[in-house]
């Protein structure tokens, strides 16, 4: 009795060996990592998923909205986009003396022309 008993045990523990291995294996991509914000789980996977909010596709000229912000900050009231291409964005507006035109180029940055 004693005999099958072992037996039934170290078969028991063969079995849970080979069902653990591989989820040991899978817990390789996990680490803790103890931080200001106490502890946390950290998943290495997830960086390579991660969108950073850069678009590659994107054309890399001026945004519309930070020639306005630009125009806005330099002095233009009730400024508005008039005419866009591919080198230029034009913006219009009123200021103290009266109706204004800013240009900006069609670049990183929105240089003024």
């Amino acid at each position: 009795m004693q005999k099958s008993l072992q037996f039934v045990l170290v078969g028991l523990a063969a079995i849970t060996g080979l069902t653990i291995s591989p989820t040991i294996s899978a817990a390789q991509d996990l680490e803790l990592r103890v931080g200001p914000g106490g502890v946390g789980v950290y998943d290495r996977d997830r960086d390579r998923d991660r969108n950073d909010g850069y678009d590659r596709r994107r054309p890399r000229g001026c945004n519309p909205d930070d020639a306005l912000d630009i125009a806005r900050s330099e002095g233009l009231r009730r400024a508005q986009i008039v005419r866009m291409s591919p080198r230029s964005i034009v913006v219009q507006g009123m200021t103290r003396r009266g109706p204004e035109r800013m240009t900006f180029a069609n670049r990183r940055g929105c240089p003024e022309v």
